[in-house]
């Protein structure tokens, strides 16, 4: 992490809730260039409303957003757009494309009015699809495509867009182990070169290996935010997803397994 950089992205004091039920409250989190955020937590823990509301698609409950020094909720949708990608857990296809087309739609916030794509826009689209595996699929109708193509499609069109924050809801949905970390070493480089990721994640694993920081989502209200080797840890992951995990030596690693009868 670039220690004198200031916040791409920050929130404070943020509460989100739905009715009946506090899910996150008091948060406090600021995201800097050359940082990736692993979000963890069980099903229904308030992960994606989460990230919905930093990438400003839904008010919270109590607190703000910044997008830079700027309220993300004063912002208009297309500057938004042009710094901060959002990846959401699922996407509904209707209509026929093809993925090159598809990925093409994360330029959108960078043309103006009035004017067509240009050569820069097709090239770096095509170098999103070359990124993942996608370059000989670039003319393949997107309701052809299997659920892992589609998902590196979804990548490489935030890819595409070029933002300086991505916030990825589940990232390798869909992914087979070869490709959730191919997708997970392009974030992991993302970050490096400057821009800064926040991710959610199911697997206690990428996040070890990949993320700089931790933010644990308990769905009461509670959480814990702070670098992997200090909040990783068998008990507070117990706690975490109400299952028995245990910590196993690997090569370098400290990983996590659901350990139990």
């Amino acid at each position: 992490m670039r220690a004198d950089s200031s916040p791409l992205l920050s929130c404070k004091s943020l509460r989100v809730s739905v009715p009946g039920r506090l899910l996150v409250d008091e948060l406090e989190l600021s995201l800097c260039r050359g940082e990736f955020i692993a979000v963890l937590g069980r099903n229904g823990a308030g992960k994606s409303l989460t990230l919905q509301t930093l990438a400003g698609l839904r008010r919270p409950e109590l607190g703000g957003v910044l997008l830079g020094l700027a309220d993300i909720f004063g912002c208009r949708r297309q500057h938004i757009a042009r710094q901060l990608a959002l990846l959401p857990q699922v996407i509904d296809d209707i209509f026929a494309a093809s993925a090159l087309d598809t990925a093409l739609v994360g330029r959108h916030p960078h043309i103006d009015r009035f004017r067509w794509e240009s050569a820069e826009d097709y090239r770096i689209a095509r170098e999103a699809l070359q990124t993942m595996g996608l370059a000989e699929l670039a003319e393949r109708d997107i309701l052809t495509l299997s659920g892992g193509e589609r998902r590196r499609l979804a990548i490489a069109q935030v890819l595409t867009q070029t933002p300086d924050i991505y916030l990825l809801d589940e990232p390798t949905n869909h992914l087979d182990p070869q490709h959730q970390l191919d997708a997970m070493r392009v974030f992991r480089r993302a970050a490096d070169d400057g821009a800064g990721v926040i991710a959610t994640l199911h697997d206690v694993n990428l996040a070890v290996r990949f993320a700089n920081r931790c933010l644990l989502l308990f769905g009461d209200g509670r959480w814990q935010l702070g670098p992997c080797e200090d909040v990783l840890s068998e008990r507070g992951l117990s706690e975490l997803f109400r299952t028995p995990m245990e910590s196993v030596t690997w090569h370098t690693h400290r990983l996590f397994v659901a350990g139990g009868p």
